[in-house]
């Protein structure tokens, strides 16, 4: 198969693919982040990397081989947790990009195969993605297959079933101390404005997930907790142990924070390309 990921990031479709036993001919990425792109060729060296997804019309891409197309296009614009910006937003207007290079796409290859992830979002918002791409999504909780609360749509253009429930728990990633929840849960206050001895608070801190893990519960709220580390936020998010060993932890979980849960992905591209 020859792949095109738009937004691609660190490349969590390319583990997903091979979690299926998928190795692609070729896989296009198009990512401007160069920590995420570092990431990428560290583990995969033979990626084709293809820079701006603006610039698209003058990649060197053989657009009849594509067989499939896959991306999470920005979402702060539609994120509830954001100004709301919607399509106002230049980042979340790029899936105007992600359609434009699509449609070109089908227009020489009308089998070809796509997926397209983005948050909960306005119902407003959400219908125009639809009408858009011409399929309904499908709502996937990331809780099914990992230790997190991670709440998506998406698109594709083949049935999609609900994963199964694999009963993982946030206790069955971390290495050591205690946790208050059954999952981890994202929000975007700072630690620091959880109240004392909450043992559940856990939440995003400087952009990146972290669930806050108690080294001793008994301990006052400021003293006794640790962020996870980046092999735990690995887990959280279903990727290779060691996979963003190329950067440091902050730069780490900042991508793993905004990027695919693996494990769902590799279920979508399980039920559409096998």
């Amino acid at each position: 198969m020859q792949i095109l990921s738009l937004f691609d990031g660190m490349s969590c479709g390319q583990i997903a693919l091979n979690r299926i036993g998928i190795t692609p001919a070729k896989y296009y990425a198009a990512e401007i982040d160069k920590h995420a792109i570092e990431v990428t060729k560290d583990n995969y060296p033979n990626t084709i990397h293809l820079g701006d997804v603006t610039k698209w019309p003058w990649w060197p891409v053989d657009w009849y081989s594509i067989d499939l197309v896959i991306g999470g296009s920005p979402c702060q614009g539609f994120s509830f947790a954001g100004k709301k910006l919607a399509f106002d937003d230049p980042r979340s207007k790029l899936f105007f990009v992600y359609l434009d290079i699509l449609s070109y796409i089908k227009m020489v290859n009308p089998k070809v195969k796509f997926m397209l992830e983005n948050v909960k979002m306005e119902k407003k918002h959400l219908d125009v993605i639809t009408e858009k791409l011409g399929v309904e999504p499908v709502f996937i909780n990331s809780s099914l297959v990992s230790a997190q609360s991670r709440q998506r749509f998406y698109w594709c253009n083949w049935v999609l079933p609900q994963p199964e429930d694999e009963g993982i728990k946030l206790a069955d990633i971390i290495d050591d101390g205690f946790v208050g929840k059954d999952k981890s849960w994202c929000v975007l206050e700072s630690w620091n404005r959880f109240p004392k001895n909450t043992e559940s608070a856990i939440g995003r801190y400087k952009r990146y997930m972290m669930p806050i893990v108690f080294t001793n519960p008994s301990l006052d709220f400021y003293e006794g907790w640790r962020e996870l580390n980046i092999a735990e936020v690995e887990r959280l998010q279903t990727v290779p142990n060691g996979y963003c060993k190329a950067l440091n932890g902050t730069k780490a979980k900042g991508l793993l924070g905004n990027g695919w849960t693996v494990d769902v992905i590799a279920h979508i591209f399980r039920a559409g390309l096998l």
